[in-house]
């Protein structure tokens, strides 16, 4: 039968593999996949699909109770969990993308894993395209220093990827992605605009709390209410879903050239602009 060596029934347990297979017109072959997936494809939450734990807390039992021909689970990973996926006995593919060509070469292993290669290049050419729309919007404009988070306790600057966007976007990324960094180093910098997008928050890290606990209440970013939520889902989701995030980073950086869009929250009291 032509495709029969195609995987069909598939276990994710990564939002970003259930983001990329809705994405290539594939989410029919998910059969099981995480409670989080549903935060960005809510398809999956129609009672149809069994919900399991993530690539952190993997468990045996469930995967095996899903029957899946593939497991697809990406960073981060615990050793026990990675071992609880490998018991399950099905094939497994683990996803560890940094870069934005990460994310593409990732689009492109699972389309082509499912016999939909096509539309997996199809889709990279659209957020390629879309990122270089954005580029070349923000080419001669001035760079606003950006301080964007992924986590807060302790302080954690955003993947790798989340500074290309930024960069894109028309703004300066400060610090090195995905290190930790203390509240007294970015005040150093300081940030002219900063952005918090924490896993597993979705929209509601707590202006305010960071900014005052932080002392971070002089910073350009501060004094001109420049402070953004930007849901979580949108940049911690190595998928095609970073298109939704860099639509809410260009307007936070460049409020004057692109549009308010969901997914971001600005009602930092300290804001003394309109924005």
């Amino acid at each position: 039968m032509p495709g029969s060596h195609h995987p069909r029934r598939i276990a994710c347990l990564q939002p970003s593999a259930t983001v990329i297979l809705d994405a290539i017109g594939e989410l029919r072959r998910v059969v099981a996949c995480t409670r989080y997936c549903a935060d960005v494809v809510p398809e999956v939450a129609d009672g149809s699909r069994l919900i399991l734990a993530d690539s952190w807390t993997a468990d045996t039992e469930q995967i095996v109770a899903a029957q899946p021909d593939l497991v697809i689970a990406a960073v981060p990973y615990q050793e026990k969990a990675v071992s609880e996926i490998l018991k399950a006995g099905a094939r497994f593919l683990g996803l560890a993308p940094k870069t934005l060509e990460d994310v593409y070469t990732d689009i492109a292993t699972i389309a082509g894993t499912v016999g939909a290669t096509d539309r997996g290049e199809a889709v990279i050419a659209a957020m390629q395209r879309r990122i270089d729309e954005v580029r070349t919007r923000t080419a001669t404009t001035a760079r606003s220093r950006v301080w964007c988070e992924e986590w807060g306790k302790p302080v954690i600057a955003s993947q790798p990827w989340v500074a290309e966007l930024v960069e894109a976007a028309g703004g300066e990324f400060l610090g090195t992605p995905g290190r930790q960094v203390s509240a007294e180093e970015i005040l150093r910098l300081d940030p002219q605009v900063i952005i918090a997008a924490w896993c597993g928050a979705g929209d509601r890290v707590p202006l305010e709390k960071i900014v005052t606990d932080r002392g971070w209440q002089q910073t350009s970013a501060a004094h001109s209410g420049r402070v953004f939520c930007i849901q979580d889902e949108f940049l911690n989701t190595p998928a095609p879903t970073l298109l939704q995030g860099l639509e809410a980073l260009a307007f936070a950086i460049h409020p004057e050239l692109f549009p308010d869009t969901k997914g971001i929250r600005h009602d930092y009291r300290g804001s003394r602009l309109p924005i």
